[in-house]
């Protein structure tokens, strides 16, 4: 892995006083959140704001001025707690332009779609999927696209431009140092070479690999809070900024300090916006196995090492299905009504086919409807959670999970979901944890890489029904709707 100098060392942030608090402050796509954490990792406070997209130039961007704005509030109400340390954590699918200590433009927003003819152009310089265990994907979920889009929109600002992933923009913000971390650069962005732990050679034959910040280990201390933002919030000027990483890899870095989860095969199936199962263990990531047009890539962990990894857009979807502004299928009053409802969608045959996020998924080709939608409200949660264990069970057979399964995340908690896919795979020992161990506690392990989660896990008990008949009818209906193309 390519490893630059920088200015301060990697000394865990915690260790010039074991009492310090440390900030995660983790900018998801649907959601950008902060949280104060004790040194023995306990949550002492938590703010959220959801994400809005900006428009400029006709292109979706992500709302970096407004975010910063709202974080600069939130850490001015921690002004008179002892905070040692602050970790960056982002999704895997954005990039800033630095340009004279400013960001140059509003990065582009994943979801946005290159114009047809930059992408069909795109699509020819890409760098094989046997190379950088990344799929090609719509938008700008593979970052190279965007990083094409925004040299032909801001050609003059991004020859000039020191470039850094989305977690590490945060990481600048905080600190006024750009660097690149591995996790955040090795997610289906294209730009990554696995193997050889270096840039692809599509980033090298475009220049970005030149642009990009050096690249430092996620638990690097890369400089300390900006003298001015110190200022205007009342925090120490002697707080570490760390590098930060991917989320979907502090997820899988929070799971890994279990001890069922760090030794041996096991799978994490990190579920929010995105439902991810990443597998783990001694066996090298196979590429020629894992088939790309399915969503399948290769992720890269926080030691450069690759995980096989498979996703769907869940959360968005079960979103769509239930309505996002009413009722989620994770809370907990309504999980004894939505674990009585399935008996109920079974008998109706009640059921969703893939996919409502298109070209994202197991079924990336296509669109998702209902079959005998059902109108009770339990009901149709209920069924929204099974259609989500469904993908997720095709998902970790793609992967090849075996041994254990820890889910975590928000979906962890929807017990329609979790106990179904306990009921789908007999083969695996179905976990979730007892207490928040998610991506905040895997930032939170960069800083202290002893950390031990809190509770331990619980292990997922199947539903009292039986699944098979219901799988073997959905699978059927894929088949069918498939071959019907």
């Amino acid at each position: 892995m390519i490893i630059g100098e920088v200015p301060l060392t990697s000394i865990p942030a915690s260790a010039a006083d074991p009492r310090a608090l440390v900030v995660v402050v983790d900018l998801g796509k649907t959601l950008a959140k902060v949280s104060l954490w004790s040194a023995d990792g306990t949550c002492l406070d938590r703010h959220a704001r959801p994400n809005t997209r900006l428009a400029q130039d006709g292109i979706a961007r992500l709302d970096a001025g407004g975010i910063a704005a709202w974080l600069e509030t939130v850490l001015a109400t921690w002004r008179d707690r002892p905070i040692g340390a602050i970790v960056p954590v982002g999704h895997g699918a954005g990039a800033a332009a630095l340009v004279d200590d400013a960001l140059a433009f509003a990065p582009f927003d994943y979801e946005a779609d290159p114009p047809a003819d930059l992408m069909r152009q795109y699509r020819a310089l890409r760098a094989p999927f046997a190379q950088t265990g990344s799929p090609a994907l719509p938008q700008g979920l593979n970052l190279g696209a965007h990083l094409w889009w925004m040299d032909h929109v801001h050609g003059a600002a991004m020859a000039r431009a020191t470039l850094v992933p989305w977690a590490q923009y945060w990481a600048w913000w905080l600190s006024g140092v750009a660097v690149s971390e591995v996790t955040s650069l090795g997610c289906h962005t294209d730009l990554w070479n696995p193997a050889a732990g270096d840039f692809s050679t599509l980033a090298h034959d475009r220049g970005w690999a030149a642009r990009f910040a050096r690249v430092v280990p996620a638990a690097h201390v890369i400089g300390t809070l900006r003298p001015d933002l110190a200022a205007r919030t009342g925090l120490s000027p002697q707080i570490r900024v760390l590098a930060g990483l991917h989320d979907s890899n502090a997820a899988l870095h929070a799971a890994r300090g279990f001890a069922s989860v760090g030794a041996g095969s096991a799978t994490v199936l990190s579920t929010g916006t995105w439902f991810i199962a990443m597998r783990t263990g001694a066996d090298p990531a196979d590429l020629a196995a894992l088939p790309e047009a399915r969503d399948c890539l290769v992720n890269v962990d926080c030691a450069g090492d690759p995980v096989p990894s498979a996703r769907f857009m869940g959360g968005r979807e079960i979103e769509s299905l239930i309505e996002i502004d009413t009722r989620r299928v994770d809370i907990r009053p309504d999980q004894p009504h939505l674990i009585a409802a399935v008996p109920r969608v079974l008998a109706r045959g009640a059921m969703h086919l893939p996919t409502l996020a298109p070209g994202c998924g197991p079924f990336p080709d296509q669109a998702g409807c209902w079959i005998n939608q059902p109108g009770d409200w339990y009901e149709r949660r209920a069924a929204a959670c099974l259609y989500a264990a469904l993908l997720a069970d095709v998902a970790l057979g793609l992967v090849g999970a075996r041994g254990t399964l820890l889910v975590e995340g928000r979906f962890a908690r929807a017990e329609v979901f979790v106990r179904a896919l306990a009921s789908l795979r007999p083969d695996l020992a179905v976990h979730v944890a007892h207490a928040d161990t998610d991506v905040s506690f895997g930032a939170l392990r960069l800083v202290d890489p002893g950390l031990a989660p809190p509770g331990g896990l619980a292990r997922v008990i199947p539903l009292d029904v039986d699944l098979s008949g219901y799988r073997k009818a959905w699978t059927a209906e894929v088949a069918a709707r498939k071959d019907a193309r």
